[in-house]
């Protein structure tokens, strides 16, 4: 006599999805300090403690407003799930782009970002700016002082030859 078959599915179904911990990713989410507080955020996105370093910083440019600036470029992330987490090199700009779609993320970043800007402009009023969704959605920052006719070209222009 065998297992009838809606049971035999069920069977199949539950083996199937035993994965050991070490083989699959946490989604673990917290603080990771880089030079300050809530100036880093720990995402554990990998199977073995492997994830994103999302390094947070503030745009204060806009008078009275401190709102996220969004840096793209996370650092790898070693050693998430264990005791002394450490983060080097670089991570893909896709990974960054999965991790800030999710809610549980992007409820961590909100509020390590509103922190961070309680912490380095008190007086200013918070604005939350979503992350960037895609690679579309990013755009080169501009610095003024550097893009001086005999310093460097705008990032977005062609040099010439």
């Amino acid at each position: 006599m065998g297992w009838p078959r809606p049971a035999a599915a069920f069977l199949a179904l539950a083996l199937m999805g035993c994965v050991p911990a070490h083989r699959s990713a946490t989604w673990t989410i917290y603080p990771l300090q880089r030079s300050q507080p809530h100036d880093g955020l720990a995402v554990v996105n990998q199977p073995d403690g492997y994830g994103l370093h999302i390094w947070l910083a503030t745009d204060t440019r806009e008078t009275g407003v401190c709102k996220p600036r969004w840096l793209v470029d996370p650092a790898r992330l070693f050693n998430g799930n264990g005791s002394r987490p450490f983060s080097t090199g670089l991570a893909s700009r896709e990974e960054f782009f999965e991790a800030a779609n999710r809610k549980d993320v992007q409820r961590a970043l909100r509020q390590e970002l509103q922190a961070l800007c309680r912490q380095r402009a008190p007086k200013a009023r918070w604005r939350w700016a979503a992350p960037p969704r895609s690679a579309d959605e990013v755009t080169a920052p501009a610095f003024p002082m550097l893009e001086e006719r005999d310093l460097l070209s705008p990032p977005g222009e062609n040099a010439a030859s």
